[in-house]
């Protein structure tokens, strides 16, 4: 592990947060990483900092220098913290890491998160992939779409890319993997908990699965890492497609509605006239598809609308 990648779980992870440590979030952590390059500092370099120094080079006030103080005291016992993860099989990535999915950081700029817990081969996130993306209560037709679909991506090239989620995540990857490809998973709770599973084991052991998460290992669900992960999908994908969606409500309404207006890829949208919410996003910009898909989502361009911040010299 470099020493700015150290200096991001120091500064960004919520492992070993007290009362007093108030880690830095995502877009705190941009504007601090746009002041470090500004002058031409590395994160690294910020724990051997004076207040005086963290005045004169940055203008930091007292509040601001001391929550730096703060974050640095707890440097070991984070170290102890990484140690116990990685013999749980749960490793540590952050910006700062050249394994970073190149993806987000190509499409998603300085709103990337600065830290992923995983599990697996990271290696796995440079793969072509189309992302998946529907309800938990998934049926038997449901179910049998997505295996289908799947089966055509992956004889196109392309690795599944999901949510992790019960339903029709979970199936895509599986899928995807019992054909030969791999999958990967950018799940929003706890870590800890999804591999306690043996074909989950036995998937990321063989380099099948990698699975991602922004939240601590041992975190419960959140909305806000549930909306981050819609987004890390699209952003991980060349094209998402949307299996089954409830009109203008849930996670899959909003992530798809989200990509349409900004796109990160191509949208995909079962053509399934029982599914109010897939013919709303059809009719408001979705690529139609059924059975008779074959599977290739290159042929389909999108239109940049918003183009991501630059990078900084902490993200390449």
């Amino acid at each position: 592990m470099n020493k700015n990648s150290m200096a991001i779980i120091i500064l960004c992870s919520h492992l070993c947060a007290g009362e007093n440590v108030k880690p830095f979030e995502p877009a705190e952590w941009t504007r601090l990483t746009d002041r470090l390059a500004d002058n031409k500092i590395q994160p690294h370099e910020l724990f051997s900092f004076t207040h005086d120094d963290f005045k004169s080079k940055l203008d930091f006030n007292a509040d601001e220098t001391e929550r730096i103080k703060r974050l640095a005291d707890r440097s070991g016992s984070i170290t102890f913290e990484v140690e116990k993860y990685a013999n749980m099989g749960i490793h540590i990535m952050t910006k700062a890491d050249d394994f970073y999915p190149n993806a987000l950081k190509k499409k998603l700029g300085k709103s990337c998160p600065p830290i992923f817990y995983y599990a697996g081969n990271p290696g796995i996130a440079d793969k072509k992939c189309v992302g998946f993306v529907g309800s938990r209560n998934a049926d038997i037709n449901d179910e049998k779409f997505t295996v289908e679909t799947v089966a055509k991506i992956n004889a196109n090239g392309f690795a599944v890319v999901s949510g992790g989620a019960k339903g029709i995540d979970s199936i895509a990857a599986a899928a995807s993997i019992e054909n030969g490809n791999v999958g990967i998973e950018y799940i929003s709770d706890s870590l800890i908990n999804k591999i306690k599973s043996k074909n989950i084991i036995n998937s990321v052991i063989s380099h099948r699965l990698l699975i991602l998460s922004a939240a601590k290992p041992d975190a419960g669900f959140t909305t806000g890492i549930a909306m981050m992960r819609n987004k890390l999908i699209y952003a991980q994908s060349d094209g998402t497609v949307i299996v089954k969606s409830d009109f203008n409500k849930g996670g899959t309404w909003i992530g798809a509605v989200g990509n349409l207006n900004k796109p990160l890829c191509a949208t995909f949208c079962w053509n399934n006239a029982d599914y109010q919410g897939n013919i709303e996003l059809i009719n408001l910009g979705a690529i139609a598809i059924d059975q008779t898909w074959n599977g290739d989502v290159l042929k389909y361009k999108i239109e940049k609308k918003d183009p991501p911040e630059q990078l900084t010299l902490f993200d390449v």
